[in-house]
């Protein structure tokens, strides 16, 4: 006989966070179906609607934990490190992120794609002010510095999306040996030429 473990509300609503960022990275607000995340998380539809109300307040959800996932990464990755040890340590860490699982990044890239929705430009600020405030805090450094910290990230974001990590294209691979340096590019996994 076999015995399956019932998980708890609370359980079930993190199996539905996750499949819902697998979905939504691939495929968005709106190209997402509320059925393809319910039987991605092995739940009934309504079910789904009685967790999170409606699709878009599940989006939310979704990159509201995306974006608190990555300060966490960042909190983690600076410890106790102040300064340009902080910031470099917490780059580490976000090109480990996009160079080894695409799927927050491009959750997090459909956050801003749907940024025309109030309520979805109004999570990614909050999200972002937060990554912003950690960031700016920890280094401790101008404001101009933490601005080209955070467009390097950018940088990182769209080559993750377009997955220049693996590309042949020399120009790919100058982009991201600029961006990163050579051996940084070199132990995140960069193809070699």
């Amino acid at each position: 006989m076999s015995s399956a473990t019932r998980q708890t509300a609370g359980e079930r609503r993190e199996t539905v966070l996750a499949a819902a960022l697998r979905a939504f990275a691939r495929g968005g607000l709106h190209g997402t179906s509320t059925e393809e995340i319910a039987e991605a998380a092995g739940i009934s539809q309504p079910y789904l609607f009685r967790l999170f109300g409606t699709k878009k307040k599940l989006f939310l959800a979704t990159i509201e934990r995306c974006m608190d996932d990555t300060l966490e990464l960042f909190r983690q990755a600076a410890g106790e490190q102040r300064g340009e040890e902080a910031l470099e340590a917490m780059g580490k860490a976000y090109v480990a992120m996009v160079t080894t699982d695409r799927t927050r990044l491009l959750a997090q890239m459909e956050g801003y794609a749907a940024c025309d929705d109030p309520e979805v430009r109004d999570a990614m600020r909050a999200g972002y002010g937060k990554l912003h405030l950690f960031v700016e805090t920890v280094s401790g450094l101008d404001q101009t510095a933490v601005a080209s910290w955070f467009a390097g990230g950018m940088l990182l974001n769209v080559a993750a999306a377009m997955d220049l990590w693996n590309s042949r294209e020399p120009w790919a691979r100058r982009l991201l040996e600029g961006a990163i340096g050579t051996e940084a590019f070199a132990a995140a996994g960069g193809e070699s030429q």
